[in-house]
């Protein structure tokens, strides 16, 4: 249930994080046809509030993907526990002898 919940935290943060690309894609196009060669548009002269949407759902992807995966990992250490613990209840008592 742990990576489900990490899985659906990372997607809804990657769809966030394309969202947001289309937003800075629609704010910050220009107008090529001026014959501007200032092409790039820094980090530091965008608006505050895209800037805050992106470092936050950036943040939430990787947080995400972290519980994704380490609950991938408790899944499989809790279902190898539970596969040895089985093997040993059906397992025949052995007779000293």
């Amino acid at each position: 249930m742990r990576a489900l919940c990490g899985a659906i935290i990372a997607a809804g943060a990657l769809i966030g994080l394309g969202l947001t690309a289309l937003g800075f894609g629609t704010r910050y196009a220009h107008d090529w046809s001026r014959g501007d060669e200032t092409h790039l548009v820094h980090l530091s002269q965008m608006d505050r509030p895209l800037v805050f949407i992106l470092v936050f759902l950036t943040s939430v992807a990787v947080i995400g993907l972290g519980i994704a995966f380490v609950g991938l990992a408790y899944h499989h250490h809790r279902r190898e526990r539970d596969h040895r613990l089985a093997r040993e209840r059906t397992a025949l008592p052995r007779t000293p002898g």
